[in-house]
């Protein structure tokens, strides 16, 4: 082994993974003056330099934006949400393999900036309803927070990230600052005043989104293109490579190494603490090791969770701070694969210009109140848009040749609207990572194992999607309505989290209500396997906030000499 002189690798904090969570981790620990190494486990990724496909064209590509049989036999995970444009911003399957107990998409962003790059940017505040619902519920445990200890940090984010939106004054999805939001194009429009006059307790928004509709913060606007997942060389939303990582290197605190994959974090039994981690060189196969006095951990909540578990110690043989047992277990991921569709023969004289980064929101409807009961437990909310119909949809069982064919191929079809329910998954102990035992990938870890499906509660409230959707839409003088039930995998959305929980006992959960490790209080996560239940929104904005509040309270401690 080739371990590098300690002096020279030490440091105030390590932050591991440089995504959405990590990115502000570093801003935040070297703008309050901490030496902070940042441990990338992938490639390099230089904001611009590095987007080679974001401007060009679909001829322009080999396949014109297709994925090739090969492709998506080598490589079936990535090939269902990237393809000729974006692939290089998602880990292979084929180089990263892990191990599925029952099918589950596990979609990674290997590279300085992680899945920043290529998130939905849709940023929705959690309310009480939400942080009070396990314990209300019986599910699960209850949060070790409530939104007050939050709201102010929303606060901070939003004003600092940039998020076009509209304020809609619902106890249940708080408002926050807001750049002028996108506008709804003349179908949502009339679905939204549809929604209204039949029933007053919903209501149809634009989407909250880091999208810039006027320059922010050095960056922007946004140039409407929708082409996010390629790289934004406008700094049109936000990601860690235009903003945070900027902000983190211009303080002179920042050392980022990447190709730099984490094999466990070293714990001093003496000491009782963290002292730092042990890396692989994903490159060399040489192993490193680096010391700080406070770690954040913040590698996705797969690679958060198979670190950990990776970490043996005599003081912790199960795996880092897994006094209770939990680590690995209450995996969730959102389901977004049931709705309904429609098409409306109206507005045939309107179009729109642009193509616009986001779609519309439906907030929660269901069980807001003690008096709105439901078959299930939680909520879900309705996203989705409306557009007219392109040469690509009229192309399906539109025959014949010559000119007329192409003038029907080429002229605008009717106007259409698609909405899925983003729902709420339960926080079930079976549902779980773990490693193998056997098995191991060219690093010499562990392979990931990932057990989970979705229960009978999500179940019954798909069918109330689907229900609730085609009805929104016959109420809409829409025809043709289908409710749909794609039956995706869990994975299929994105939003992983749970595997290690906040909670108010060391017994029951593995973080305080600071994002300490209960057992090593100088280690912090605060991406998503931090959370306690899922609530039905977006996730990503309630990360960003729980990391900058994090790291405030642990800078906070290093200096009363807590730490």
């Amino acid at each position: 082994m080739n371990y590098i002189n300690k002096k020279q690798d030490s440091y105030d904090a390590i932050v591991i993974g440089s995504g959405i969570t990590g990115g502000w981790a570093a801003k935040e620990l070297c703008q309050k003056g901490l030496k902070t190494l940042l441990l990338e486990r992938g490639r390099d990724v230089v904001h611009i330099k590095d987007y080679p496909t974001a401007n060009l064209n679909p001829w322009d590509f080999n396949y014109r934006l297709n994925n090739t049989t090969k492709e998506k036999e080598r490589n079936p995970v990535r090939s269902a949400i990237a393809g000729e444009a974006d692939r290089l911003f998602f880990a292979s399957d084929e180089e990263h393999p892990y191990l599925q107990e029952k099918p589950f998409f596990w979609s990674r962003g290997y590279q300085i900036g992680g899945k920043s790059l290529v998130w939905g940017r849709q940023c929705y505040r959690l309310s009480d309803l939400d942080f009070e619902s396990n314990l209300k519920n019986g599910v699960a445990v209850d949060w070790p927070i409530r939104y007050k200890d939050l709201s102010g940090w929303y606060d901070y984010v939003e004003k600092y990230i940039g998020v076009s939106g509209q304020c809609e004054h619902l106890d249940h999805l708080p408002d926050g600052h807001y750049l002028p939001p996108m506008e709804l194009n003349c179908i949502e429009k009339h679905l939204a005043e549809s929604i209204k006059k039949n029933d007053e307790q919903r209501l149809l928004t634009i989407a909250r989104v880091a999208n810039l509709t006027r320059g922010w913060d050095n960056r922007g606007p946004c140039q409407n293109r929708n082409l996010c997942t390629r790289g934004c060389p406008f700094g049109g939303y936000f990601s860690s490579n235009s903003s945070t990582l900027p902000a983190a290197t211009a303080t002179g605190n920042l050392t980022i190494r990447p190709f730099s994959l984490v094999r466990e974090i070293i714990y001093d039994e003496k000491l009782q603490k963290s002292t730092g981690v042990r890396i692989v060189d994903s490159n060399t196969y040489e192993e490193f090791e680096f010391y700080s006095k406070i770690i954040f951990v913040n590698a996705s909540t797969i690679d958060t969770t198979s670190i950990l578990l990776n970490s043996i110690s005599k003081r912790f043989p199960d795996g880092f701070g897994n006094d209770s047992g939990q680590l690995g277990h209450n995996l969730m991921d959102h389901h977004s694969s049931s709705g309904a569709y429609g098409i409306h023969q109206g507005f045939k004289d309107q179009y729109y210009k642009g193509r616009r980064p986001c779609g519309f929101l439906i907030p929660r409807y269901r069980n807001l109140h003690s008096s709105d009961k439901h078959d299930f437990i939680g909520g879900y909310n309705l996203q989705g848009h409306g557009e007219r119909q392109e040469w690509k949809d009229r192309s399906i069982g539109l025959k014949g040749f010559g000119s007329s064919f192409k003038e029907q191929l080429t002229t605008p079809g009717p106007w259409a609207v698609w909405m899925a329910g983003w729902g709420e998954c339960l926080p079930y102990y079976e549902n779980k990572v773990s490693l193998s035992t056997d098995q191991k990938d060219k690093w010499g870890l562990p392979l990931i194992k990932i057990d989970f499906s979705f229960m009978e509660n999500e179940r019954i409230m798909m069918k109330d999607i689907r229900e609730s959707a085609a009805r929104m839409l016959d109420d809409a003088g829409f025809s043709e309505v289908e409710p749909f039930a794609y039956h995706n995998p869990g994975g299929s959305t994105v939003h992983e989290m749970g595997t290690a929980r906040m909670g108010k006992d060391p017994k029951t959960s593995v973080l305080n209500q600071f994002n300490q490790v209960h057992a090593a209080k100088n280690v912090f996560i605060t991406d998503g396997s931090c959370m306690t239940s899922s609530a039905c929104q977006n996730p990503s904005l309630t990360y960003m906030a729980l990391t900058a509040r994090a790291c405030a309270y642990a800078v906070s401690e290093m200096k009363r000499g807590n730490l």
